[in-house]
């Protein structure tokens, strides 16, 4: 694959760099131990919100969007290289709107969610007000094959009714995390690759409880994390794309 940069890239890419060594770096390591000095680490930092507005004023702003509706409109070979600086640091991903799960989740929703999604979710992640979370993972089956998922979406009526449980929820831990996708088994006697459906689920919706977080190697991740969430009966109304 042909990784040059387009001129484009190159000028988001100086920009990313000269941002990280001036803002980011020389703040990281104290922004770590203010965290862990603190008997709640699943808390928002006032740094993170400053640094924020800022990446945001200079237009370093939801760099992995390929195209200038979203984001900046930079190709995907750009954004890799991107990536691949932000990577170093804990916290750029965020300050830039570029961290996971709610890169893909954005995407998913831009591409797939309805028009009433769209409104009452995608301005607000877009401009990193709310987190999200993807809930695919089951603690008692291999479900990196999503085939053997057991956690259902079952179609009541007009509703869609999610039961199961999930873990290593990624970014369910944040405060400011508001909705999750939920990927569950709609219809068992599909094709094994076509029993699935995904869900959109705010965080507070009846049924939803965080049961724990996750521990790796010892550290949570905080104030991202990876969490176990339990879906008991929770019925949301069926939008229609």
């Amino acid at each position: 694959m042909d990784f040059s940069i387009s001129a484009k890239g190159q000028d988001y890419l100086e920009r990313v760099k000269r941002f990280m060594a001036d803002e980011i770096v020389p703040v990281e390591a104290q922004y770590h131990r203010e965290l862990a000095a603190l008997d709640n680490r699943w808390v928002v930092l006032p740094v993170i919100r400053e640094l924020k507005a800022k990446a945001r004023e200079q237009g370093l702003w939801n760099l992995f969007f390929p195209d200038d509706t979203y984001g900046c409109g930079l190709l995907n070979s750009d954004y890799a290289l991107i990536a691949e600086e932000t990577g170093r640091s804990f916290i750029a991903p965020e300050i830039f709107n570029c961290n996971a799960p709610d890169t893909g989740n954005m995407e998913v929703l831009i591409h797939y969610g309805s028009d009433q999604q769209k409104a009452e979710w995608l301005p607000r992640l877009l401009s990193g007000e709310v987190r999200s979370a993807f809930c695919m993972t089951e603690p008692d089956v291999a479900s990196s094959d999503a085939t053997t998922m057991v956690a259902t979406a079952t179609v009541d009526g007009d509703e869609v009714v999610l039961n199961g449980r999930k873990w290593w929820s990624t970014g369910v831990g944040h405060p400011d995390c508001k909705v999750a996708i939920f990927m569950g088994v709609t219809d068992t006697d599909a094709a094994k690759h076509r029993r699935h459906s995904m869900v959109l689920v705010p965080i507070d919706a009846p049924g939803v409880s965080i049961e724990r977080m996750l521990p790796v190697f010892g550290a949570y991740d905080e104030p991202y994390g990876h969490g176990v969430v339990a879906f008991d009966n929770v019925r949301l109304w069926r939008a229609i794309a």
